[in-house]
C-alpha cells in the first residue's frame, strides 16, 4: 500500500493502523501530533484508525531541549 508521509511517498504493509505506523517509525505515541488527510488525529483513536492506500499523513514529533 502507498501513502504520503510528511510529503514523501512510502510503501507500507497493508492493514496498518495509525498506531502501528507510529510504532514502526520508533516514535513515542505520547510525543507526536498527527494529521491524516488534512484532519488532526485524536491520540485516543490512533489504534482504531486504519490506514488506506493514498492516505496523506503528517507526523510532527516533539523533542525536548534547552
Amino acid at each position: 500500500m502507498k501513502i504520503t508521509l510528511n510529503g514523501e511517498q512510502k510503501h507500507i504493509k497493508d492493514n496498518l493502523t495509525l498506531s502501528d505506523l507510529i510504532n514502526d517509525l520508533n516514535l513515542d505515541l505520547t510525543k507526536v501530533a498527527v494529521e491524516i488527510n488534512l484532519q488532526i488525529a485524536i491520540p485516543e483513536e490512533y489504534a482504531n484508525c486504519n490506514l488506506k492506500d493514498g492516505d496523506e499523513i503528517e507526523i510532527v514529533h516533539f523533542i525536548g531541549g534547552g
